[in-house]
């Protein structure tokens, strides 16, 4: 696990620290006070990753299209 703050990871960061978060609980080989840190950071984590793909998600949908279906550009998306 790594020290960076959750705010500050990328998508690709996160989830494959909380890769390493649900494999160290799985393995049921971490003490109890250890297990709830494990939990709050893996929770912490997902919901970085939720963020980051709905962020995306919006991204996407704000692409235009011409009448071809060619990509002409974005629309803006508000809180973006």
């Amino acid at each position: 696990m790594t020290d960076t703050p959750v705010a500050e990871m990328t998508f690709e960061q996160a989830m494959a620290e909380l890769e390493k978060v649900v494999s160290a609980l799985e393995r049921g080989d971490v003490a109890l006070d250890q297990s709830i840190t494990l939990y709050e950071r893996g929770a912490e984590l997902k919901k970085r990753c939720e963020a980051k793909l709905k962020e995306a998600e919006e991204k996407v949908a704000a692409i235009t299209f011409d009448a071809d279906g060619a990509p002409t550009g974005t629309t803006p998306v508000e809180g973006l």
